[in-house]
C-alpha cells in the first residue's frame, strides 16, 4: 500500500496493493493492522454504499457535533471526490483537495474529521463505498454549498448541470456554516 499526502494536510490518497491475473484481481481495501502501521489507527463503526448516475453531486456534507472521518472508494464507475478543510483554526481553512477515484484506478481517499466531503459522479451506475469512524447523526448533519465562490472548487462538470438533492441545493456558504474550532 502506498499513501500520498495531498496539497493540504489531513486528506490522504491511498493506493492499495493489487494482485491480478487473467482471472481478475485481489486487493485488501481495509486491514486495521497495516493501516495502523501507516499511521491510520482508525476504528470504523459504519459502512455505507451509494449508487448514482452520471452528474449526481452529493455534498459537501459534514457533521458537527460528532464529526466523521471517511475512507472512500469506488467499486464501479468513477467520481471526482472533494475534501474541504472547515477547521477555523487551520491555516488551510476553506482550502480543498480533489481526486479522481474509479473502479479502474482502485484508489482510496481518507477524509479526516474536520473536513466537509462531497463527490461528483462521472459515469452512470457509479457505486461509491465509504467507511466512517463515527455513526451518522442526521440532527448534526450540515451541508456546505458545493458552488460557494469562496471555495472555488473546480468540479469537472464539462457544461453539465449537476443533479442535486434538496438538502444539497440548500447548502450554506463557508462564511455561514457551523465550522469546527
Amino acid at each position: 500500500m502506498k499513501i500520498r499526502e495531498c496539497a493540504i494536510p489531513g486528506p490522504l490518497v491511498i493506493e492499495p496493493s493489487v494482485f491480478g491475473d487473467e482471472r481478475g484481481f485481489f486487493m485488501e481495501s481495509w486491514n486495521a493492522e497495516k493501516f495502523a502501521a501507516a499511521g491510520l489507527d482508525i476504528a470504523f463503526v459504519q459502512d455505507n454504499h451509494s449508487r448514482s448516475q452520471k452528474g449526481v453531486l452529493r455534498g459537501l456534507h459534514f457533521q458537527n457535533p460528532g464529526p466523521q472521518g471517511k475512507l472512500v472508494r469506488v467499486v464501479s464507475g468513477a467520481v471526482y471526490d472533494v475534501a474541504v478543510d472547515i477547521r477555523r483554526s487551520s491555516p488551510n481553512f476553506g482550502k480543498w483537495v480533489g481526486v479522481k477515484l474509479s473502479a479502474a484506478n482502485k484508489l482510496m481517499f481518507w477524509v479526516p474529521q474536520g473536513f466537509a466531503h462531497g463527490f461528483l459522479t462521472l459515469v452512470d451506475g457509479t457505486d461509491f463505498l465509504y467507511k466512517c469512524d463515527a455513526p451518522y447523526a442526521p440532527q448534526a448533519e450540515h451541508t456546505l454549498a458545493w458552488d460557494d465562490p469562496a471555495l472555488g472548487i473546480d468540479w469537472p462538470l464539462a457544461g453539465m448541470e449537476p443533479q442535486l438533492s434538496g438538502k444539497d441545493r440548500e447548502g450554506r456558504p463557508l462564511s455561514e456554516i457551523e465550522a469546527f474550532a
